[in-house]
């Protein structure tokens, strides 16, 4: 009798493990669909260099986002270093502050360098 139990008992547990594999299949599946099915036509620039530009904006744009980031982090940093009267943190905080700017600004610093 308990040998029939036990055989019970794991083909339960093969049976829940089918189970699970085949909802990890499906969903798979789903998201394959899903972005097979969902895709766009990619199609280029006539001028090479308006895809250059395009790409240089998409950079910067990203790094401009990134320096923000940073900014309002030391700002945050800052802030704290206030109420713990912590002096390194504040330091921390603007030195973070500073490369945060530079970085937001890098694409303005960089056109006054070349001109």
């Amino acid at each position: 009798m308990k040998q029939v139990i036990k055989n019970d008992e794991r083909t339960l547990k093969i049976i829940k493990r089918v189970k699970k594999g085949f909802k990890f299949y499906a969903m798979g599946v789903m998201l394959v669909g899903a972005t097979i099915g969902t895709a766009t036509g990619v199609y280029a620039a006539d001028d090479p260099l308006t895809v250059v530009n395009n790409l240089s904006n998409f950079i910067f744009s990203l790094t401009r986002a990134i320096g923000l980031i940073i900014c309002g982090y030391s700002i945050v940093q800052i802030g704290l270093s206030f109420t713990t009267h912590d002096p390194s943190q504040r330091a921390n905080g603007i030195m973070f502050l500073a490369g945060g700017a530079i970085i937001t600004f890098a694409k303005e610093i960089l056109n006054l360098i070349t001109g």
